[in-house]
């Protein structure tokens, strides 16, 4: 008769929480369960047990990471939501004000978003991430240019990221102004 298991109900949150460290350490060719399991200070099984597959452990991560942008938009958007803002001038704000935050939580979001390139289990949480943010701006303009503004918001975040250069703001209200302005021009043909 073995030990008494012991009841542990942050147990799984734990795993994830040391799944996005060993991530943010050493990436996600640096994630297994052993590894998890040893950050987390837990037995081996406990991540099995929680996260069938590999997958199934970055999904979670994925998950609670891509609240960042999110969480900003919720805490400091609301001017993306009043019609008499000025939405790109807004965006360009919380986009700055997410990257000059916790650099390493970003990387660690975009890095665990770009995986669904390679893994096709973490595609669908990746897509609820753009989906939700472009439904948010689409609400101030249609579906397509809240698409389009969450593509251009990618691409500047990852120009950012991957040249290690400074965020410009000015820079970004101007190309969010250009796509919100052509959006607007179309609609109006």
């Amino acid at each position: 008769m073995g030990a008494p298991r012991r009841y542990d109900p942050e147990r799984r949150q734990r795993i994830i929480d040391a799944a996005i460290r060993v991530v943010g350490r050493s990436g996600i060719s640096g994630l297994s369960h052993r590894t998890a399991a040893a950050e987390a200070d837990v037995p081996l099984g406990s991540t099995t047990y929680h996260f069938k597959s590999l997958d199934d452990l970055l999904v979670a991560a994925l998950r609670q990471a891509s609240e960042g942008f999110a969480k900003v938009v919720r805490e400091h958007g609301g001017a993306l939501a009043d019609p008499g803002g000025d939405l790109a001038a807004e965006l360009a704000r919380l986009t700055g004000q997410w990257l000059g935050g916790d650099r390493a939580g970003v990387e660690l979001e975009y890095e665990l978003y770009l995986a669904a390139l390679r893994r096709p289990g973490l595609r669908a949480v990746a897509a609820e991430w753009c989906e939700e943010v472009a439904e948010l701006l689409s609400r101030r303009t249609d579906p397509r240019t809240g698409r389009a503004l969450v593509a251009l918001l990618d691409g500047i975040c990852l120009q950012v990221l991957l040249t290690g250069g400074e965020y410009d703001e000015e820079y970004a209200r101007d190309a969010f102004t250009r796509v919100i302005g052509v959006s607007g021009q179309a609609r109006h043909r």
